[in-house]
């Protein structure tokens, strides 16, 4: 073996040996817990294909999948569309563009557990900034996070905020490489302002709404720091998301086995989700 070659895999081997601890062995020690019963303390008891009789029946984890689903149809379409005004609005010619831009990303690098802790706190029922706007305004309190019908939709806005920044700037980038010939052509033509953006900019950046929706997608089925530390799961497990019903499982109740099994089927549900959404908005 050439000294070039063993300095490149020196320098290679963190990453692999990373790979190999958190990635490839986690994924084939939980396809063989999935099939035992354990709690870390007692012997592994093998139980076949027990762990998924159970989750069919249980209710609270198809509560949590509901819970999850809901989040999604919230988030999703409102990240997107914020994301695509905000990106239009920043393509433009305007004052402050630079600054715009990092400003809207800035939420996206600061930590998740951070930006959590200050929205619990705008949204506190009795001493919340916003409650006391509306106070202000004459209107009545809102409980943002002990109304079982309006706790998800609040974490749902609360994490549009702290991620449009990624999407503005794919949507950006997507943007920038519309060829401006046929916005020119568009204009002769007489085409409006919906037009243009209808018939060319929508077309143009289809692979980028593809790769927005899949990743806001992902990420929103990894639901998990919000109602972790805003709402635990409550109120009515109104907010309890599917990887936070697994990670009690796992970490609070010490189902180590229906865990696994609980992970194995909820990233099957996500893989079927994905192949619809291709389906539906991927074109030739």
């Amino acid at each position: 073996m050439k000294k070039s070659q063993i300095t490149a895999y020196m320098m290679v081997s963190p990453y692999l040996l990373h790979v190999v601890l958190f990635v490839i062995f986690p994924v084939f020690f939980s396809l063989f817990l999935m099939f035992h019963r354990w709690n870390i303390i007692s012997p592994m008891e093998f139980v076949g294909l027990q762990n998924f009789y159970k989750l069919i029946q249980d209710r609270l984890f198809i509560r949590s999948i509901f819970n999850t689903l809901i989040f999604l149809v919230i988030h999703i379409p409102l990240q997107i569309i914020t994301a695509l005004f905000l990106a239009e609005m920043l393509n433009q010619k305007i004052k402050l563009r630079s600054f715009l831009r990092a400003s809207y990303f800035l939420p996206v690098i600061i930590s998740g557990v951070v930006v959590t802790i200050v929205w619990n706190q705008l949204y506190g029922f009795d001493t919340g900034l916003i409650n006391r706007i509306l106070i202000s305004l004459g209107l009545n309190k809102v409980g943002w996070l002990i109304n079982p019908l309006i706790a998800m939709p609040s974490i749902a806005i609360m994490a549009t905020w702290k991620n449009v920044g990624l999407y503005v700037v794919l949507f950006l980038v997507g943007l920038q490489g519309v060829p401006p010939q046929y916005y020119e052509a568009a204009e002769i033509d007489g085409a409006t302002n919906w037009q243009k953006f209808y018939y060319i900019t929508l077309p143009a950046i289809n692979p980028t709404i593809f790769m927005v929706v899949i990743i806001s997608t992902i990420g929103g089925f990894s639901l998990f720091i919000e109602p972790y530390i805003m709402t635990a799961g409550g109120p009515l497990n109104s907010t309890l998301s599917a990887v936070l019903y697994i990670y009690k499982q796992a970490f609070t109740y010490y189902h180590m086995g229906y865990a696994a099994a609980l992970g194995f089927f909820f990233a099957f549900i996500i893989m079927t989700v994905i192949i619809i959404q291709r389906k539906l908005i991927e074109k030739d």
